[in-house]
């Protein structure tokens, strides 16, 4: 990185605004930015988010229809088998459930609603007519349809795509090299395609991750650069809610200034993708929260999350207002 951080940045800023993607390389110079550097950086984030995103913020919103059981062993999950927590455990709701979440949601500002159920998969077919039914009824709502059902064939897949559904959301959750200190009853390359079989049947992917499990920023660096390699479409970044029960929940609550400073290397790394800020959003940010938007996010799930309480979600909308940001349509 040159002498002077600020031109550097600009120069860095500019060669994306003229598609140049950023390597790993000067994604490592921008990581090592000192503290004192960072509102450079932000200012730089929030040109590359107004050229390529806009003033739109894409609100998605979510309900969590099968809750605990999980077989696999995420560290991070309140919902594992692996582990002893107090998250609910209850088979998939009904369909008219679902069609309620949804309807809630979009009062609350979503326009996105994603159906989300525990498990590895989705293994009976009663089950998976259920959430086929349940994406027609999101449909009729007017929100776009997203799901969250672990690791489908490519014909289940398919049978909901023909359902309505727009958007499969499936986490890499952090780096290749970092991903078998999370979780070992699956691969990151069993992650990996699964998106790709959602790709390659026309369906939006939306894949992100979880920082504060422990990674180092080159770990999240090297997230963002598999998730450019892939071409996913929306990126969420959650950041650790350490739960009782989890091997994590000693974790300690990533600072809301190194919270930024990932926001903004994702933008850098993904300047055209979506990136909402989803779970621990609250907790991590603080009082820096409405700063997400300046340092490249143009989205976020907006009410609760799958075991945890959200923020208020009229308090998001007033400072979507507040910063002259408008809902997406």
């Amino acid at each position: 990185m040159k002498t002077n951080v600020k031109n550097a940045v600009i120069a860095v800023v500019d060669d994306i605004l003229e598609g140049k993607q950023l390597d790993h390389h000067e994604a490592m110079e921008l990581a090592a930015l000192e503290k004192a550097d960072l509102f450079d950086l932000l200012a730089g984030a929030n040109r590359v988010r107004e050229h390529f995103r806009g003033t739109v913020v894409d609100i998605c919103s979510i309900v969590n229809a099968k809750s605990g059981a999980c077989s696999e062993d995420c560290s991070f999950c309140a919902q594992s088998t692996h582990h002893s927590t107090a998250a609910p455990v209850y088979p998939l709701i009904n369909v008219d459930e679902m069609a309620g979440a949804a309807e809630g949601a979009k009062r609350n500002g979503a326009k996105r609603f994603c159906i989300v159920t525990s498990g590895r998969g989705i293994d009976s077919p009663e089950d998976l007519e259920s959430i086929a039914q349940g994406i027609r009824r999101v449909r009729e709502t007017g929100l776009s349809p997203c799901a969250t059902l672990g690791t489908l064939t490519e014909k289940q897949l398919a049978y909901l795509k023909d359902a309505g559904l727009e958007r499969y959301h499936h986490n890499i959750e952090t780096s290749r090299a970092f991903f078998s200190q999370i979780c070992t009853t699956h691969t990151f390359d069993e992650r990996i395609s699964l998106l790709q079989h959602a790709r390659s049947l026309g369906l939006s992917t939306c894949s992100g991750g979880i920082l504060g499990m422990g990674e180092s920023m080159e770990d999240r660096i090297s997230m963002a650069l598999s998730l450019r390699e892939i071409n996913v479409d929306s990126v969420p970044i959650n950041f650790l809610m350490p739960i009782q029960g989890t091997p994590l929940e000693g974790g300690t609550t990533i600072a809301p200034i190194e919270a930024l400073h990932a926001i903004a290397l994702f933008r850098m790394i993904l300047p055209d993708r979506e990136i909402r800020i989803c779970a621990g959003r609250g907790t991590a940010l603080g009082q820096l929260h409405p700063l997400i938007f300046m340092a490249g996010a143009d989205g976020f799930m907006i009410g609760n999350y799958l075991t945890t309480t959200g923020l208020d979600p009229a308090d998001d909308l007033k400072m979507i207002e507040d910063l002259g940001l408008h809902v997406g349509e």
